[in-house]
């Protein structure tokens, strides 16, 4: 997306943030720019920070001190119901171990999250079966997650975090429960959907997933930014 003078939008913004939990410093005055269309990779070892720089984000925790804005919306300013309208409408969330609703066929699993923001069944059903299409799995849709195999659940978290067209797609170590060949197939999956214009942000432990996907790597450390390079991705 284009702004009026002719440069790329900023969805995401952050400004001196710094999260403390209790004693715990997990973010330290971290600021962070991501445009439209872009694709950032977020890399650090284990309690680096990465998930809480995600969760800020995705408003699911408040900074101690410091700004997040994403897609205009000054996160500071909503209540939980406020935060809650935002998760739906603004991003789309896609998480390691997929999150779906095992009572729930896959269908419904994406329908669901159009119809938490007052779409009617109908509708949601048929942008859900129009997604579920494009991924290739339209042929699952009546099938239940614990028959879905690793690969085919991802997808499925994927035409959910797409179903309200997300200005924002977060995935936290999308690949991190599948075999190489389904994280192969998710990375392409990946790839297709910012080539279109879904502007991603990818927390990873998988250096692959980072050099396939991403155009910009972020590296943390100790709840800081050490590190920001540019990627060309690799076949």
């Amino acid at each position: 997306m284009i702004s009026e003078d002719g440069s790329e939008q900023v969805i995401v913004r952050l400004d001196g943030v710094r999260k403390e939990y209790g004693d715990s410093v997990a973010l330290d005055g971290v600021s962070l720019e991501i445009r439209a269309g872009e694709a950032v990779a977020v890399m650090g070892p284990s309690g680096c920070g990465k998930s809480t720089l995600l969760n800020m984000i995705a408003g699911l925790d408040r900074p101690t001190a410091g700004s997040v804005f994403v897609d205009g919306e000054d996160l500071a300013q909503l209540n939980e119901t406020g935060l809650a309208l935002y998760r739906r409408r603004r991003i789309g969330m896609v998480f390691q171990f997929f999150n779906l609703i095992d009572d729930l066929p896959a269908l419904d699993n994406v329908a669901l999250a159009a119809q938490l923001t007052g779409t009617s069944a109908a509708q949601a059903r048929k942008r859900a079966l129009e997604l579920l299409d494009e991924l290739g799995i339209a042929d699952r849709r009546n099938v239940y997650p614990a028959a879905l195999s690793g690969g085919e659940r991802q997808r499925v978290a994927v035409a959910r975090a797409l179903m309200n067209r997300p200005a924002l797609l977060l995935a936290d170590e999308p690949t991190g429960a599948l075999d190489s060949h389904a994280g192969e197939q998710v990375m392409d999956l990946l790839i297709d959907l910012n080539q279109i214009g879904q502007t991603l942000l990818m927390v990873t432990h998988d250096p692959r997933l980072a050099t396939r996907c991403a155009s910009r790597l972020i590296e943390v450390a100790d709840g800081r930014l050490v590190r920001e390079s540019a990627l060309e991705r690799t076949p």
